[in-house]
C-alpha cells in the first residue's frame, strides 16, 4: 500500500499544474475592456487624464479660466465707477477740461461696459450691478468736495486708475488663452491709454503728484540724448 501513495500524489501534482495554465490560457484568450481600447479606437478622442471636475463629475473650470472670470468681474466693477465718477465730475466741476474728460469717461466706459458684459456672457464670468467698497468710498470723498479740491482729486483718482488698470489689462491680455477676450482686453488696452495721457497731462498741468510715475507724460516719446 505504501507503494501505491506515492504515484498518486505525483499524478495529482500533475493535474494541478494543468489546471492552472488552462486558467492562464482563458485569461489571455479574453478580448481587452472597453475602457482599454477606447483610447485607441479610431474617430473617438482619448479621454482627458489632466482636466478638472467638480463635486458632480462636470468639467470644472481651469486655473486660467476662473483668473479670467475674476478679471472680467473686476474690469465690469472699475467701468462702473468710472461712468459714475464721470458723471460726478461734469455736474460738479468748474473746469471745462476736466467736465469734458469727465462727458468722456462716461461715453467711452459706457461702450467698454457693453463689450465686456458680452464677454462676461460667453465665458459665464458675472457682472456687477454696482461699484465695488473701495469704488463708492471714493465716490463718496468726492462728492463732498467742490472747486479745485474737486478738480485736484478726481484727476489724481483718474491718473491713479488709468496707471493700474493699464497693466492689469495688459497682464490678461498676455495671459489669457481665449481669442475673443484678448482682443476685446487689447482694444480696451488702448483707449484706458489714451486716457491716462490725457489724465496725466491734466496732473502735471496743475502740479498734481503722480503715483509712481515721475516724468513728464511727453517723455515717454521722446528721443534720449545723445552720449557724450
Amino acid at each position: 500500500m505504501k507503494g501505491f501513495v506515492l504515484p498518486s500524489l505525483v499524478f495529482c501534482s500533475l493535474i494541478v499544474p494543468a489546471s492552472l495554465v488552462c486558467a492562464q490560457s482563458d485569461s489571455m484568450m479574453q478580448p481587452p475592456s472597453a475602457s482599454q481600447t477606447q483610447p485607441n479606437q479610431p474617430g473617438r478622442p482619448a479621454a482627458p487624464t489632466t482636466s478638472m471636475q467638480d463635486s458632480s463629475g462636470a468639467p470644472a473650470d481651469s486655473a486660467q479660466q476662473m483668473k479670467d472670470k475674476m478679471f472680467v468681474h473686476k474690469a465690469a466693477e472699475g467701468g462702473l465707477a468710472e461712468v459714475e465718477l464721470g458723471k460726478l465730475a461734469s455736474q460738479k466741476s468748474g473746469n471745462a477740461d476736466v467736465q469734458a474728460f469727465g462727458k468722456r469717461m462716461v461715453e467711452d466706459h459706457t461702450k467698454l461696459n457693453q463689450q465686456i458684459a458680452q464677454i462676461a456672457d460667453t465665458i459665464g464670468a458675472r457682472i456687477p450691478k454696482k461699484m465695488g467698497k473701495d469704488e463708492q468710498a471714493e465716490y463718496d470723498k468726492l462728492s463732498a468736495l467742490s472747486g479745485d479740491e474737486f478738480d485736484k482729486e478726481y484727476i489724481a483718482c483718474m491718473v491713479k486708475d488709468h496707471h493700474k488698470d493699464l497693466r492689469e489689462f495688459r497682464m490678461e491680455a498676455s495671459t489669457t488663452q481665449d481669442a475673443d477676450l484678448k482682443a476685446a482686453v487689447e482694444q480696451a488696452s488702448q483707449v484706458i491709454h489714451d486716457h491716462m495721457v490725457t489724465a496725466d497731462k491734466m496732473a502735471h498741468d496743475r502740479g498734481i503728484p503722480m503715483p509712481g510715475h515721475h516724468h513728464h507724460p511727453a517723455e515717454s516719446s521722446a528721443t534720449p540724448p545723445p552720449a557724450q
